[in-house]
């Protein structure tokens, strides 16, 4: 999501010539492959096909093969994205080869070092030539960490070019219908879940908390979980299954509106959970960019962490930190349902013009 505007911005531009590569860090098929058709985005014209592992495994293997590359196309500039391994990877091969660094998503921070994204995130930016930031708090934060004012560039945000620029084709997606969500062009209340975190789902204490925490709110309204195969592993590995309906086909999905259900479906395509994120009256998830997608959105946001990385869209948005605590996430969300929230404003440059703005500042150097 945060490449495609990047790629139709290259590619409308003569002054550069790309070359898209694929980690395979994320190499699940609804989790990678299908986003490349939803976004009409062309094959990556080399995949390193890493696959999984442990940090270290996953981050030299894609070293030992991006480097391999490095020397094969011989670039002018190395671009990477957002905050996971393949970034730190490919970040750290182009800096000691002295091939220049930009990194898109610059200077967010949790100021949690026990994630591994903060990490990431940190020496990523410490190597780079070009800080490409998506709102003013990240500039700060770059600043206050040593780095040269000049590398930085406040750009806005490449995630919200495409959702912006892919909420037609969003809206056509019939993931409403079929889910049951959608008769007669009536939509009914549901809530959205996503979760994958590590400090969510790998202690099952705190996972049976959470969950038992969606189960009360879907006495209210019904609870769609799109579920990372991850986060299916461990509720599997802790017998919690039966804490949830699991339904792997979508077209024969049995949805309790009556209450206390919450229904996990497989990973869906962009499209398909743009649509259900747009609809939902309130969203539960302890991801990064929904927290900003939903901002834009104007829809409520449940974040289930102590900490976030995209504070813009606490005091800008419609994020709402509750952490981990079971009583916390009810009473809030039971809150919300009934009240509604505040509706702030768009931050600054949140406007799908991203990544034009990034080519032109590359192209100026």
């Amino acid at each position: 999501m945060k490449a495609a505007p990047l790629i139709k911005e290259f590619e409308k531009n003569s002054s550069f010539d790309q070359v898209l590569v694929h980690t395979g860090q994320h190499y699940d098929k609804q989790m990678s492959e299908c986003f490349f058709d939803d976004l009409g985005l062309p094959e990556p014209d080399i995949y390193l096909g890493v696959g999984s592992g442990t940090h270290g495994v996953q981050t030299g293997n894609i070293m030992i093969e991006f480097e391999k590359v490095c020397f094969s196309e011989k670039p002018d500039l190395i671009l990477v994205v957002g905050d996971v391994n393949s970034t730190i990877a490919c970040a750290i091969v182009a800096s000691k080869l002295f091939i220049p660094v930009g990194h898109v998503e610059a200077g967010l921070r949790s100021f949690d070092r026990t994630m591994p994204e903060e990490i990431n995130r940190i020496l990523t930016d410490q190597i780079s030539d070009y800080l490409f930031t998506t709102c003013r708090d990240a500039d700060r934060n770059l600043i206050e960490e040593g780095i040269c004012a000049e590398k930085i560039h406040f750009v806005g945000n490449v995630m919200i070019d495409t959702l912006l620029s892919n909420i037609e084709k969003s809206n056509k997606s019939n993931i409403l219908e079929k889910l049951k969500l959608k008769e007669k062009n009536k939509i009914r209340k549901y809530a959205l879940l996503t979760l994958h975190r590590p400090s969510n789902v790998d202690k099952e204490k705190v996972l049976l908390g959470i969950l038992k925490a969606f189960k009360r709110i879907s006495r209210e309204l019904p609870v769609i979980f799109p579920a990372h195969p991850r986060t299916i592993k461990q509720i599997r590995k802790f017998k919690l299954e039966e804490m949830m309906s699991y339904c792997e086909n979508i077209s024969h999905c049995e949805l309790n509106f009556i209450g206390q259900d919450i229904l996990a479906v497989p990973p869906l395509a962009y499209h398909d959970f743009q649509c259900l994120m747009s609809h939902a009256k309130i969203v539960l998830t302890d991801s990064g960019g929904i927290q900003e997608e939903t901002t834009i959105l104007q829809v409520p946001c449940l974040t289930i962490r102590d900490n976030t990385e995209r504070p813009v869209t606490i005091t800008e948005g419609t994020n709402i930190m509750v952490g981990s605590d079971p009583d916390k996430i009810v009473d809030t969300a039971l809150k919300v349902l009934r009240d509604g929230i505040i509706r702030k404003k768009i931050p600054e440059y949140w406007d799908g013009k991203a990544a034009e703005r990034i080519v032109e500042i590359l192209k100026s150097k």
